[in-house]
């Protein structure tokens, strides 16, 4: 699944099957949608999610996933 806030695009999480990627992608639509107002006053990048095959052998060797809202501390991770 990939994470897309403004111009920057990240890994958010990888699945073994589309199914879990596309529960989890609605998911994660949901917990930003009940934010979107927040993030929006706070000046925060709104992320959208969308799913794209991906291996693991692409990811950098630091990946981990991301959190529901993309962001950490103010920062898009």
């Amino acid at each position: 699944m990939i994470a897309t806030a403004g111009r920057l695009s990240r890994v958010a999480n990888v699945y073994r099957n589309r199914m879990a990627a596309l529960e989890d992608r609605a998911w994660r639509a949901q917990q930003v949608s009940a934010y979107e107002d927040f993030l929006r006053r706070s000046k925060q990048p709104v992320p959208h999610y969308s799913v794209a095959p991906i291996r693991r052998a692409d990811l950098p060797k630091a990946w981990s996933p991301l959190p529901a809202l993309g962001f950490l501390r103010g920062q898009f991770i």
